[in-house]
Parts: structure tokens; sequence; C-alpha cells
């Protein structure tokens, strides 16, 4: 059709709309590309993920028959002592590369009987790997979690088998392959992969955690719980989809006094607590990395009736999220292995893709490295409100734990959910031509190799 009509134009007005056409078709993508920036190390190690391995690690857990906290702690073949050692085992196998700078342990207390899901004293252990970081000036901690433990229909029967694959053998296979990975390179900050245990008696593991670290006064910058992350099926609904992968984050904050919510809801930041900032954080670096895979944001602390092992630290204070899989299939949650009607129930690795659960550990790995190289987060970021303007100044400090190359600025509509501009500046100030009335912002530090820190929103100042 075009080319038709263009027959009838004269000469000089075809070379004039030809001319026009080559304009416009090269120019058009320097306005319209999105230029994404792959780290070449975490592009590296996210290319080591191996689903063998996922699949090795799952079978091994699955073979101690149970991993209830009740359950065994002597025997070297079955029970939660032996699945212990285990972890433990493959964690000193993988700090044999970290040149000195991972360090595992089991860390054990033990719990008095609670009259609830703990009948009797026991003793509680999370398998922890600590991977230095490098910066001394550093002490930022970002840790990755998965429950060892496993359960059957009742929750007291520490006897009876449960293979718990997915529940939760699959997020702590996640959590060995990132410290398998991770455990051969270099970070300015600190990471620590944890197996915890006793989450399904009551987030007991992980609530020991979360406590020694604020008692110690440890720098948690993030936490990526990983819970049920390895199957790609539902029950009901009957939906087959490996291409998507959730995260649960809190809106306003466990923590804030009744003082403070009430300015976060005068200032319409409901959607903008740390952790969510986080969960953002690992949709853009984590799509960034990983191919056919999108993360959905779910605007929820976590699902209905349950609660997984970030909550103890957001109840503490501390930044930390969910990832779980797209589609729950309960046949094979908290159920004794059996055949009834016809439908096989049981937390079996049969029922898992470990296809999928290769690239929901990609997701965390490229998370932690991302945040672990990059630089801390700029400090004291405000939005300057002195006067009404359509125009936004924000300023800020650079971060002391790591010298930044710069910093990105974000910025949204108050109606987004995901950032939809990035601007990039050298200063620790920025004036932007768009109302701060209609408009989220937020700053981010860059290291010299394009690592982002966690976006800070500024608060009003004068």
């Amino acid at each position: 059709m075009l080319l038709s009509s263009l027959t009838l134009l004269n000469p000089n007005m075809m070379n004039r709309l030809f001319t026009l056409l080559i304009t416009i078709f090269i120019s058009t993508p320097l306005f319209s590309q999105v230029t994404i920036h792959r780290d070449p190390e975490i592009a590296g190690m996210v290319a080591e993920v191996s689903s063998d391995s996922l699949r090795s690690y799952v079978t091994d857990l699955v073979s101690f028959g149970t991993r209830h906290l009740l359950s065994n702690q002597s025997d070297s073949k079955k029970g939660i002592g032996a699945a212990r050692n285990y972890v433990l085992r493959r964690f000193n196998q993988f700090a044999q590369a970290s040149g000195g700078r991972m360090t595992c342990f089991i860390d054990t207390t033990t719990l008095p009987a609670d009259g609830k899901r703990v009948n009797r004293p026991v003793l509680l252990g999370n398998v922890m790997a600590i991977l230095k970081g490098t910066n001394p000036a550093d002490k930022r901690v970002f840790i990755i979690s998965g429950h060892l433990d496993s359960r059957r229909i009742n929750v007291m029967d520490s006897v009876g088998d449960a293979p718990g694959a997915n529940d939760d053998a699959s997020g702590v296979a996640a959590v060995m392959e990132c410290a398998r990975i991770m455990s051969r390179h270099a970070f300015s900050g600190t990471v620590i992969f944890v197996a915890v245990s006793g989450e399904e008696q009551g987030l007991l593991g992980s609530a020991y955690l979360a406590q020694r670290a604020k008692d110690e006064g440890w720098d948690v910058r993030a936490v990526l719980n990983n819970d049920i992350v390895g199957s790609n099926n539902s029950t009901e609904t009957h939906i087959i989809n490996n291409t998507q992968f959730r995260v649960f984050s809190e809106g306003i904050p466990h923590y804030e006094t009744e003082k403070q919510i009430k300015r976060i809801i005068s200032l319409g930041l409901e959607n903008d607590g740390a952790s969510r900032q986080l969960a953002r954080y690992v949709k853009e670096v984590g799509e960034r990395y990983t191919d056919n895979l999108t993360v959905m944001l779910e605007y929820r602390t976590d699902r209905f009736l349950r609660g997984g092992d970030h909550l103890p630290f957001l109840e503490r204070g501390m930044t930390a999220v969910r990832l779980t899989e797209m589609n729950e299939n309960f046949n094979h949650q908290h159920q004794d292995v059996r055949i009834e009607n016809g439908v096989q129930y049981g937390d079996l690795a049969t029922f898992m893709d470990f296809e999928y659960l290769r690239k929901n550990t990609c997701i965390n790995l490229s998370t932690l490295a991302n945040l672990a190289k990059a630089p801390g987060a700029p400090g004291n970021v405000v939005i300057e409100v002195r006067n009404l303007s359509n125009e936004s100044l924000l300023r800020w400090k650079a971060p002391e734990e790591q010298k930044a190359a710069g910093f990105y600025v974000l910025m949204r509509p108050t109606a987004e959910s995901m950032w939809t501009k990035k601007f990039f500046t050298k200063e620790t100030e920025i004036r932007l031509p768009y109302s701060k009335d209609n408009y989220f912002f937020a700053v981010q530090s860059v290291s010299e190799s394009g690592n982002e820190s966690l976006p800070i929103v500024p608060v009003p100042g004068r």
C-alpha cells in the first residue's frame, strides 16, 4: 500500500519522504531502547546453577526419612540430626574454594517444652555457612534461608516418613547451590547461607537466628527466605506453569509506631517500606539474569493461613521477603505419603520441576550477588518540600561502606508498582522537572561494575 502510493508522487517529493522515513527509522531506537546492564561475573555465576546439583541435594535430604524437629538426632542415616550433618558436610566442601573466607557450623540452642508444638526439651540447630566480606569497613549482612525440617499431617508425628521434598528441601537446595557457587567469589558485604530448623513447629529456628542477629547488632540489610520453591502445578485449578515466581513482602512495617504509621499514610508510602523495596529489587535484578521467568510481586506479607521464616526478621525490624512458587499443590504439602481414591499424596521429589527450581535459584543468586557487590545505600535521603514547585530537589549522602561510582535516582508515578524512570548522577543531589506531588522517588548507590544498592525513599525535608 505504501509503495503503490509513493509511485503517485513526483521524484522530489519521493526523495524527501524517503529521507524522513530513514531518519525516523534511525532515530527511534535512540529513544525507545532499554539498556540492561549485566555484570559478567554475576552472569557467569548464574550460568553455573545446575538442576542436577539441585536434584541431588533434594534426593539426599529426602533419604533421611523425616527431618521433623523432634525426630532422631543421633542416628547417622535417619532424622533431623543426620540431615543437619549432611548440610554441614556439603557447606564445608564448598568452603574449601573460599580461600578461608567461609566458616561453617551448626548453631544450636536447647528449647524447653512449650505446651504447643514442642512437647519436650529439644536441641535446635541451624546449619550456617558465613561467607565473610572482603571489605573490613563493610559490616552489611545478607541472609538466604530455607527450612530443613519436614512434617506429616499430624505436626507432632516425629517418627513417620515425611519426605519434605518441596517443603522445604527445595529451599535448602537453593541455599546450598548458592553457597556452592558464591563461595568461589569475593564480595564486599557478608553473605550468610542458612538451613533453619523448627519452621513447622512455629518458626523456631528463624526466630532464634533473628533474635541473635538483633542482640549482637548484625547489620542485616536483606533476608531472602525460600520456602516451597520447586513445583510448577496446582491443585483445584490444575495450572502447570514454570514461568512465574512469587515474592511476598509486607507493606507497613511490623515495628512502626502508631505515629510513624500515620506519617507513612499521610505521605502515601504504604507500598514503599524497606521489604517492598527489596521485593522490587528481586524482580528487577532477578529478571535481568534469569530467562523465561517473571517475578510476581505479591503485596502481602505471606499467604492466607500460613507463615514463613521471614516473619521473625520483620518483627525485629529487619528487611525480609518470602520467595515461593506460583502454583501450589496442596496434595504434596503437609501430607502423609499414600494413595487415596487413586490420588497420590505426599511431598515427593517426583512431583518437582528441577528446571523451575534452577531458575528460582538463579533469582536468589543474582539478587544476593548484586547486593553484596554493591556499595552501601545512600544515607540521609531527603526531598525538599520548602516551596510549592513543579520540580523536585533530592539530596543525600554517599555511603560509608564502599565508594560509589555514582547514584541512580528512581522515579515512578504514584499509581505504578515498579520504577519507570532512572536518572544517573555522580553528584549527591539532583533537581528533576517532575512534581513531587505526582511521583515517588528513591536513590540507589552504584558501583563501577554497575551493581546497585537497595533503593532508599526520601523523607520530606526543608
